[in-house]
């Protein structure tokens, strides 16, 4: 029980620093980026497809770590499997199809819970972008409105 508690955890803490470092190559990717036409509305929907795509890879990354481990413990039978239940796990979805034996269910609430704070996290971030995003148009009416 205690090493599974461990792996609980560790897989946790994995999952933080994996979003935590995909959100900041994010952050400096769209600092490098030119924001001088995004109140043009093609410029603002192309940033934020480009954003939901990126953090949609980065949540499909984290939930292909629990995948792998549950392939590697040899807690789900196959790669297909192992995904789909990190998968629905991860997103809260929770079907019940496909569940751990008795010694690893533990790991289901786990990646749950790392899945809704992940999750918000990312929506959090989408609506600083569209936030940012907004100033800058804002901004931009004000000067030209002044002019």
């Amino acid at each position: 029980m205690p090493s599974i508690i461990f792996f609980a955890w560790a897989l946790a803490a994995i999952t933080v620093v994996v979003h935590a470092i995909g959100l900041a190559l994010i952050l400096k990717a769209l600092a490098r980026l030119e924001t001088l036409h995004i109140h043009r509305l093609w410029a603002i929907i192309n940033r934020l497809v480009w954003v939901a795509c990126y953090l949609i890879l980065l949540h499909m990354s984290e939930i292909s770590i629990w995948g792998m481990f549950y392939l590697w413990q040899k807690c789900l039978p196959d790669i297909e499997t192992a995904f789909y239940f990190s998968g629905v796990t991860y997103a809260t979805i929770g079907y019940g199809d496909v569940t751990l034996a008795k010694p690893w269910r533990l790991f289901g609430p786990t990646e749950g819970l790392i899945g809704i704070l992940m999750c918000g996290l990312s929506t959090g971030f989408f609506f600083a972008v569209v936030n940012h995003i907004y100033q800058i148009v804002h901004s931009k009416a004000e000067n030209d409105h002044k002019s």
